[in-house]
């Protein structure tokens, strides 16, 4: 296969390009460069050889700064949208990289959105109920994705590395993350797939008067409230009320419609008591961020809420419903596992992508830009 050629496309062309496929990352929509706007942003195309030639791939590039020096990381989130199946990628990647070089990036860090592992609910459970096995990634996984060991091979050859765990200006999307399969399901069989506990919270929550309705805009200081409540409870530093105003804005209001984004409220008695936001791009679905009180915890707001995004992810057409990152410990003493443990009762299944690789174009701005990463 010949390689294709590459340009800068408006953000029309790109988001038209995302909302005919089956599926794509909501980060690699031209509505998350509007949110991430300290990065510079390019939205590129693929083009077949041919006059003109038929768009047959697009990425959306975020250009990090080198400091002091006017050169750049060039960073695709869970992407390109690119046909990943292709028995040469390097037909894709090479114009990718010589176009980057030329534009002043020492590095390109990408994620192809392919799948290596998969593990059921039910073997993660047996795992952390042995002990035995301390991490995900040693455990038989009970579906193996050759076309993620293919990918991984291709990329080696053409001079891509993955990066060192936790090391690095480190990988900015998890590798390991839980998904419900939706397709050919309806609500029953998704009921019927999950724990006895995740069933019994869910009609609690009814029985308890929840209500889980669709919210606007003018929700998301109230998400935000919740939010930097749970941001206390569990330890991590909240990010700050325009970030989200600037994600509903940006997301919400994309072109061609590529990205349905939005905000989910659930209330008991007139009490806001959680809220998460929502994003769906073509079959694949995410809950993106959540939010919940530290009371009226009994009345399982948050079962009630992820129930409705998940049924209305599949009254959409959705064929997955993905809860995002997990870490990959299975140890029944490390605080983290309760996490995995809350999303395997979904009944879902954990997955493993081929993860983030990067190709040094300048190596000796690449290993100082990591150097500098390292230190901060």
């Amino acid at each position: 296969m010949s390689d294709l050629s590459i340009r800068t496309i408006s953000t029309d062309e790109h988001a038209a390009y995302i909302a005919a496929q089956p599926a794509a990352s909501f980060l690699q929509t031209p509505g998350w460069a509007a949110v991430k706007s300290e990065w510079k942003a390019e939205s590129l195309g693929w083009y077949e050889p041919g006059t003109p030639g038929e768009l047959v791939g697009v990425g959306l590039v975020l250009y990090r700064q080198m400091p002091k020096v006017k050169r750049y990381l060039a960073y695709l989130p869970e992407g390109p949208v690119i046909d990943w199946d292709a028995i040469d990628p390097g037909s894709y990647l090479r114009p990718l990289a010589e176009h980057l070089a030329e534009r002043g990036a020492f590095g390109i860090r990408m994620g192809p959105p392919v799948a290596t592992r998969r593990w059921s609910a039910q073997t993660i459970k047996d795992a952390i109920a042995g002990g035995q096995q301390p991490r995900l990634g040693d455990v038989r996984p009970d579906v193996i994705e050759p076309s993620g060991a293919r990918l991984g091979d291709q990329l080696r050859k053409l001079g891509w590395k993955p990066p060192r765990i936790a090391e690095g200006f480190a990988a900015g999307q998890p590798q390991y993350v839980f998904q419900v399969p939706l397709a050919g399901r309806t609500e029953d069989d998704l009921l019927k797939g999950m724990n006895q506990l995740w069933r019994r919270n869910i009609k609690k929550a009814a029985k308890a008067g929840v209500e889980v309705t669709q919210g606007g805009p003018e929700d998301i200081k109230a998400f935000h409230g919740l939010y930097v409540e749970t941001a206390e409870r569990d330890h991590f530093t909240p990010r700050p009320l325009p970030y989200f105003e600037k994600m509903y804005d940006a997301m919400a209001n994309q072109p061609a419609d590529c990205c349905d984004f939005r905000i989910y409220n659930a209330h008991h008695e007139g009490d806001l008591v959680a809220s998460t936001i929502w994003v769906r791009v073509g079959g694949h679905s995410w809950y993106s961020y959540g939010a919940s009180s530290t009371a009226k915890r009994d009345v399982r707001g948050s079962n009630a809420i992820q129930w409705r995004m998940m049924t209305d992810a599949l009254a959409a057409g959705a064929s997955v419903y993905d809860l995002r990152g997990i870490t990959d410990t299975l140890d029944p003493n490390d605080p983290h596992v309760g996490l995995i443990q809350f999303k395997t009762g979904t009944g879902g299944e954990a997955v493993e992508y081929v993860g983030e690789w990067d190709l040094p174009l300048n190596k000796a701005l690449y290993t100082a830009f990591d150097l500098y990463m390292r230190r901060r």
